[in-house]
């Protein structure tokens, strides 16, 4: 993130950095932020079509993207929708299964803590957010949730999971969303800086990533993993 051109803006870099496990699996894969800003902008302008705000302003080149700045709400929101990663281990479900309906969890956002599931007395407790603010994100997250599984599913791929995260806009009270990808299945199986403010708007970033029964490089949502390299939420 560098200082953008306009108040209340910063310019986002996509490196090709890739990251698992929070953090605990790095590696390199060329080419991976110019697709990554692509998709990226992809997903905020059909994500504004359907009245969802975002933190994203425009694409400036091939790497970089113009964006709003936020003060980042440490909260993680994860959409499932098929059975998943922890989700699998935790309840000794087989992953692939598609779950009765669309479950919303938190997580603290901690790579220190290994971002804890957290409830909702938590969240409360702690001052990270009110029941209303929590009403409305758990809102958007289903929205999202809603029109992401159906465009995937124009392309052939199944929306297994994803993460949104929420922050303050500076001087705004309207929702702001920004959004890719994290876990999406092509055939059934497992698939801001800050600053003060006293209004604030949420803003969600989620991150996709794929499995298929075969190996493949081919990119999926964010990363392109062979089967055995998908990261789990």
């Amino acid at each position: 993130m560098f200082e953008g051109p306009e108040p209340g803006t910063l310019v986002q870099y996509f490196k090709d950095d890739a990251t698992a496990f929070n953090n605990q699996k790095k590696g390199t894969i060329t080419g991976k932020g110019v697709l990554n800003n692509r998709i990226s902008e992809y997903l905020m302008l059909r994500l504004a079509e359907i009245g969802v705000p975002t933190h994203f302003v425009r694409r400036l080149n091939m790497r970089e993207q113009l964006v709003r700045e936020v003060e980042i709400i440490p909260i993680e929101v994860v959409v499932r929708n098929i059975a998943a990663g922890s989700l699998a281990k935790r309840f000794a479900i087989a992953e692939g299964t598609a779950l009765p309906r669309s479950v919303v969890e938190y997580y603290y956002k901690s790579d220190e803590l290994g971002d804890p599931l957290v409830s909702e007395e938590h969240i409360t407790a702690f001052g990270w957010a009110t029941p209303q603010d929590i009403d409305d994100m758990m809102a958007m997250a289903l929205r999202v949730n809603d029109f992401l599984s159906g465009l995937f599913l124009g392309v052939g791929l199944k929306l297994v999971d994803f993460k949104l995260e929420f922050g303050r806009l500076y001087g705004r009270t309207t929702r702001c969303a920004s959004c890719w990808p994290t876990r999406s299945a092509r055939t059934p199986a497992a698939c801001g800086t800050s600053r003060p403010t006293r209004s604030w708007t949420r803003t969600a970033s989620a991150a996709t990533s794929a499995r298929s029964r075969k190996p493949t490089r081919r990119w999926r949502g964010g990363w392109a993993f062979s089967r055995r390299e998908v990261p789990t939420i």
